[in-house]
């Protein structure tokens, strides 16, 4: 049997981070070098090459605790700083876009 992450090819064009959602309350996080989950996209591990995304990847999946949907998306690094680099993860960046009722 193979495992999805094994079937995905991964290509990127630049540098990149993994990121996903946390399970407890579905806010964004960032995938850092330390091997944890951040809110701050500013903690997120830069990968640039596509053996260097993967392994992060599969890192990302092998701790399914803190974090599900993990998945590389491209970053922008200016003047020393991360920003998202496409408009889908400028939006997710900005956290939750709905009001949830209160239970």
């Amino acid at each position: 049997m193979t495992s999805p992450l094994e079937q995905k090819k991964i290509r990127i064009t630049g540098p990149s981070m993994v990121t996903a959602n946390r399970t407890w309350d579905g806010a964004v996080v960032y995938r850092t070098a330390k091997q944890g989950w951040s809110t701050a996209i500013a903690d997120a591990a830069i990968v640039s090459t596509s053996d260097d995304a993967r392994a992060l990847l599969a890192e990302s999946a092998a701790d399914d605790v803190g974090a599900v949907g993990a998945y590389i998306a491209p970053v922008e690094l200016r003047d020393g700083g991360i920003t998202p680099g496409n408009l889908r993860e400028h939006i997710r960046s900005k956290g939750i876009t709905i009001d949830l009722l209160p239970a």
